[in-house]
């Protein structure tokens, strides 16, 4: 895990058609940055548009909520009835003796997503009220940077989405699964972050690092 603070000017793109150094610019949906010498396509996507990232962040915290305190799982069968939250289902697989499998559960589903949303919130915050001009902003920040992609690639909430559609099959032969609030929360919570992680560039939060030093 290693991070490389790049220099001043990290929003530029060098065209792989013709060696042109272009400047990345955000982008409204749907459109292509090309190059203006070749016409080569160099990027199409918005280029980290801060108040996306910063709705995206806040949609997303206000789903973990609810979708780490609803349960998950409705499971009925021979009259009893049994529901879990996602907490609940690490601690069972743990308790279970499968620690390592609830330990990756509850890291993968429960502390890295909230420990990434959390990251990107503060960055947001550091960045939009213009802290990243003071030391201990941009020490903060610097710090949030480094380790932020070694925080996403903890966090990997599809492995449990995909785990409740495998729990559902597996268990609808002898037993009556119902899908609960939670659920929907943690697919909404899901989606959302992935759009989060497409708006959010690291290269050009690095830059508000580069422009505070100079």
């Amino acid at each position: 895990m290693s991070s490389t603070k790049p220099r001043k000017h990290c929003n530029l793109i060098v065209c792989r058609g013709c060696d042109l150094v272009v400047s990345k610019r955000a982008l409204p949906s749907g459109v292509r940055a090309v190059c203006p010498q070749c016409h080569t396509p160099l990027y199409d996507r918005p280029y980290c548009a801060m108040n996306g990232v910063l709705a995206l962040c806040i949609t997303s915290i206000l789903l973990y909520i609810p979708s780490m305190l609803f349960p998950v799982l409705e499971i009925h069968f021979l009259g009893s009835i049994r529901s879990s939250t996602v907490f609940q289902g690490a601690m069972a697989v743990w308790h279970q003796g499968y620690w390592v499998v609830g330990l990756g559960v509850l890291l993968g589903a429960v502390i890295a997503p909230a420990v990434l949303l959390g990251s990107i919130m503060a960055q947001m915050i550091i960045i939009q009220t213009g802290w990243y001009r003071t030391k201990f902003g941009r020490d903060t920040l610097n710090g949030l940077l480094r380790y932020h992609s070694f925080i996403n690639q903890m966090s990997m909430l599809e492995i449990y989405v995909i785990s409740f559609l495998v729990t559902s099959f597996q268990l609808s032969d002898f037993a009556d699964v119902y899908f609960g609030l939670g659920t929907l929360c943690f697919t909404l919570l899901f989606v959302v972050t992935l759009f989060l992680q497409r708006e959010y560039n690291l290269e050009h939060m690095w830059g508000y690092v580069s422009e505070s030093d100079d």
